[in-house]
């Protein structure tokens, strides 16, 4: 299996005034290519401080990043930026669209800041917001969708680079049950066809959507299993075939 991140011995520290902050201590694991797993805890435990070194929002104050081969551990902020926009997809839980512009604008922001042509921006725009059923949808603002539809909106945004990773953080947390369930479905789509993804929940039912769970507390890792329900009803269909 092909590594495409590597946390080695990661630790991250907040000052706050006399007090120092131990977010993390001693993160060591390693995510391959097209696994699919989610990342919980409870507030406090570390998950969304790991999140941020993982998306390249942060630096850690120790230890060592590696994403496809690279260090990225001490980048400047304009580095970290270009590794975002070309490696990695977000998904927020309030979405993040811009309000006055449609889902195709929305869409294809991520393309500007990557020097795309116009026409290919609209081309590779269209084709994200068809492969997550909004095709229809495409000249909405996001007053005129449904969260449910705004999220799928903010999955076609994160696909349209072609990320090798796509990190969800509470992707479902402004969303009922039903539109969860759907929204973690299109997820599943998204892994079958290849991609790298991180969920960050504190949620077990969606949580139990990954084949992986690493459950975080004060800093460290308290567990890294694999989801053995999911791995089951793999086999079993391999078994089928």
């Amino acid at each position: 299996m092909e590594a495409i991140i590597t946390l080695n011995s990661i630790s991250r520290l907040y000052t706050v005034g006399s007090e120092t902050i131990h977010a993390l201590r001693s993160i060591t694991t390693t995510i391959y290519r097209n696994e699919y797993v989610a990342l919980m805890g409870s507030s406090g435990s570390g998950k969304s401080t790991l999140m941020n070194i993982i998306g390249c929002l942060d630096t850690p104050s120790g230890g060592t990043y590696t994403l496809k081969g690279i260090d990225v551990s001490h980048m400047t902020d304009n580095e970290l930026a270009e590794v975002r926009n070309k490696e990695i997809g977000f998904v927020f839980q309030t979405f993040n669209l811009l309000p006055r512009s449609t889902a195709l604008e929305n869409v294809a922001l991520p393309l500007i800041y990557a020097g795309v042509s116009k026409s290919e921006r609209q081309e590779r725009a269209m084709k994200s917001l068809s492969d997550v059923g909004l095709g229809d949808r495409v000249k909405h603002r996001p007053n005129e969708l449904s969260g449910g539809q705004r999220q799928r909106v903010a999955v076609a945004r994160a696909l349209v680079n072609k990320p090798s990773i796509i990190l969800a953080d509470e992707p479902t947390g402004n969303l009922d049950t039903k539109t969860s369930e759907e929204i973690m479905v299109l997820f599943e789509e998204i892994h079958r066809k290849g991609n790298t993804i991180i969920v960050v929940t504190h949620e077990e039912d969606i949580a139990r959507h990954a084949h992986r769970i690493i459950r975080l507390r004060d800093g460290l890792i308290e567990s890294d299993l694999v989801n053995d329900k999911i791995r089951s009803a793999i086999d079993n269909k391999i078994a089928v075939k």
